[in-house]
């Protein structure tokens, strides 16, 4: 039976519980023999990842009991953590990372009695030895990986390297014993890529202030006999030049995504002389920001065949045929400046075989098939595997489970609005949606406009078990891209060049009142909410706008000068030299941008939300904010989690968050919420 109440009071059987359950991604898939392997989040044990393997009957395994935590800190967003081999007797050898020490670990998972050993020690200083994106070198005994190393107490005082480890376990007490591979120095590397015949080894470098989505250099060595990089040059890329991933195909062909066209397109590259040939020219992306050391949007197939993503927005599977038949008038080459259109190789979408929508830059490749982790709005994120040869899809592990009737889910649609100047604006609309309830003629909806982290990054349009919490309680979600954001080209994503807290604002009231305007969303009944760079576009437009009733913020960036004068990571350290302008020549913009010195423009009620073990937005902002609040009346809260870092990973932290959030909208926009712990809003 359908009833009227207010929007905001529908009864949901969609509880926090559910979402803390449900919380993360698969990630980092790979084959290992005839098994696949991949990292799964585990948010009831202290939110640690494990290593699940799939054998070939289709069971699924944990490899690592609790309290393993195949988790790297390099750049503290970690990525490509772990690295094994199958090998003839004995069973699969394992090397990953451990998140509570950083050490390297060896594991023999197959084997009797087995536990993991240490491969690296325990630095001196706190920052630590951390180890990323691992390349086993079995034939030297050696798993070669991205080091970094803290050399004093600052979070800048650090180094990166490519060095390799021995495998017998000698360099766990001894850092003598860790080999580095080459001499040449940049502030910024990725994990090597060796050629197939061994001789060659390419990699990606970049420099502070430039991130990796500004600009970085693929480069290349020889092999010596004796395992180090020899004759270190830079093949193509620089300054204005994105190269996210390179790969060897089985041939010796050498692949690299670069956006020197404005997009990320795929390019063949001379690894001789760096004339590189743009494969499938488009306006469309095949890989994105590299966020994580050892994403990967394309992977090399036999046959000159490449599985890759790519996509306007949301990045679907395709396959690359590298001998296709040039079209017509296509160019035969160019040097490493040209940007080298018309490659002959032809796009044939997989995407269709499937629901899938939307893949994560995570693919691994055995003979024919393909691995990747991928969701559509129907459906959260799956391990799935693609048999070119066929053009069958399947779901090989962690499948999709409706926690609920999916009657109670959103269905979103992706919207394009128009922002400030005209220019547009990408959102996904999640409207109120729940079978068993309707609003009383009239009534309007209120929405939260969510403000993704990043900012250099982008919100996918899949199935949001957090957006279901509110939509099945009658709140609408409007997740914004605003500009600044990836997959929509170069140009779009520079629109926030200098003007961090300027568009990303704009763009986010664009897409309110126009929803207002529309009749889509109730004006007086707005909210605003994110975290991280989502935080900081949070308290930007509560702090600069009379637009939102009220906002929830979540670890965020609150005042620019400390977070640009060693108050964050080394990774963002010189982030704001683009997002907001260089420091040096333009301090004022800094303090005029912050939250924290507009803290008396602030009115309207806010949660905010904290890690206490947050390196990349450190709890001291947050405490400083609500110092320059003090006394001024705002209603507010304050929850800060012990143990929690830059994101939520504890289920109990999950829980006691969207409890929180939907405390506050019921306070403000004026609904029960009888059934969750309230909040208490004190000025």
């Amino acid at each position: 039976m359908v009833t009227t109440a207010p929007y905001g009071a529908w009864r949901s059987p969609i509880g926090a519980r559910h979402i803390a359950a449900h919380d993360g991604n698969p990630e980092h898939v790979g084959v290992v023999g005839d098994e696949v392997w991949w990292t799964s989040p585990r948010p009831a044990e202290s939110g640690r990842r494990t290593l699940v393997r799939r054998r070939p009957g289709g069971t699924e395994e944990s490899l690592l009991p609790d309290p393993w935590n195949v988790r790297s800190r390099v750049m503290e967003y970690g990525g490509a953590s772990w690295a094994a081999t199958a090998r003839p007797a004995g069973g699969p050898l394992l090397v990953f990372s451990h998140f509570d020490d950083q050490r390297l670990y060896a594991y023999e998972p197959d084997r009797a009695g087995a536990e993991p050993t240490p491969l690296t020690p325990v630095s001196d200083l706190g920052g630590g030895l951390r180890w990323i994106d691992p390349v086993l070198v079995p034939e030297r005994g050696e798993v070669w990986c991205v080091l970094e190393e803290f050399t004093g107490p600052a979070p800048t005082d650090v180094r990166r390297l490519l060095a390799a480890v021995p495998l017998d376990g000698s360099a766990a007490e001894d850092r003598a014993a860790v080999r580095e591979l080459t001499d040449d120095t940049h502030r910024f590397v990725t994990g090597v890529r060796r050629s197939p015949d061994g001789r060659r080894a390419v990699w990606i470098a970049w420099d502070h202030p430039r991130m990796p989505w500004d600009g970085t250099e693929l480069k290349t060595a020889e092999i010596t006999a004796d395992g180090t990089l020899s004759g270190v040059r830079t093949l193509i890329g620089g300054p204005g030049e994105s190269i996210p991933q390179a790969e060897w195909a089985a041939d010796g062909t050498l692949l690299a995504a670069s956006d020197r066209t404005g997009w990320w397109n795929l390019y063949r590259v001379d690894p001789d002389s760096g004339a590189a040939v743009n494969l499938c020219p488009r306006d469309e992306e095949f890989a994105g920001p590299l966020w994580k050391v050892g994403f990967r949007w394309f992977a090399p197939l036999p046959g000159g065949l490449v599985a890759t993503l790519h996509g306007r927005g949301a990045l679907t599977l395709g396959i690359l045929d590298l001998h296709a038949t040039p079209a017509p008038g296509a160019a035969a080459g160019g040097g490493a400046a040209d940007s080298g259109a018309g490659g002959g190789a032809e796009l044939r979408p997989a995407d269709a075989v499937g629901p899938w929508t939307e893949w994560l830059p995570t693919l691994a490749v055995d003979g024919t098939r393909v691995v990747g982790v991928a969701a559509s709005p129907h459906t959260g994120y799956e391990v799935v595997e693609l048999d070119t040869c066929t053009g069958h899809a399947r779901v090989i592990g962690e499948p999709h489970r409706d926690v609920v009737d999916p009657a109670y889910y959103p269905q979103p649609v992706a919207r394009t609005f128009t922002g400030p100047d005209g220019r547009e604006v990408h959102a996904h609309l999640y409207p109120p949606r729940n079978p068993d309830h309707r609003a009383p003629e009239g009534e309007l909806p209120p929405y939260v406009v969510w403000a993704h982290g990043g900012p250099t990054s982008r919100s996918p349009l899949v199935l949001s078990l957090q957006a279901a919490y509110f939509t099945s309680r009658g709140i609408g979600v409007v997740d914004v891209n605003y500009g600044g954001s990836t997959g929509y080209g170069r140009p779009y994503r520079e629109r926030l060049r200098e003007q961090w807290g300027v568009v990303d604002v704009a763009d986010c009231a664009a897409v309110a009142e126009a929803l207002a305007a529309e009749g889509g969303a109730d004006r007086e009944r707005l909210a605003i909410r994110g975290g991280s760079a989502g935080g900081w576009t949070t308290a930007a437009s509560l702090t600069s706008t009379s637009l939102y009733a009220c906002g929830t913020i979540l670890f965020p960036v609150l005042d620019l000068v400390n977070w640009a004068t060693d108050g964050t990571h080394d990774f963002e350290s010189q982030y704001l030299e683009g997002l907001v302008g260089p420091l040096a020549e333009v301090p004022d913009r800094y303090r005029e941008r912050s939250p924290l010195h507009r803290a008396d423009h602030l009115r309207a009620p806010f949660l905010l939300l904290q890690g206490l073990d947050d390196a990349v937005c450190p709890p001291a902002q947050c405490e400083r904010f609500l110092a320059a609040l003090a006394g001024r009346g705002v209603p507010h809260a304050y929850l800060a989690f012990a143990g929690e870092g830059h994101g939520f990973r504890r289920a109990e932290t999950m829980v006691r968050s969207l409890e929180a959030e939907i405390s506050l909208y019921g306070q403000v926009f004026g609904f029960p919420t009888e059934e969750v712990p309230g909040v208490t809003l004190a000025p």
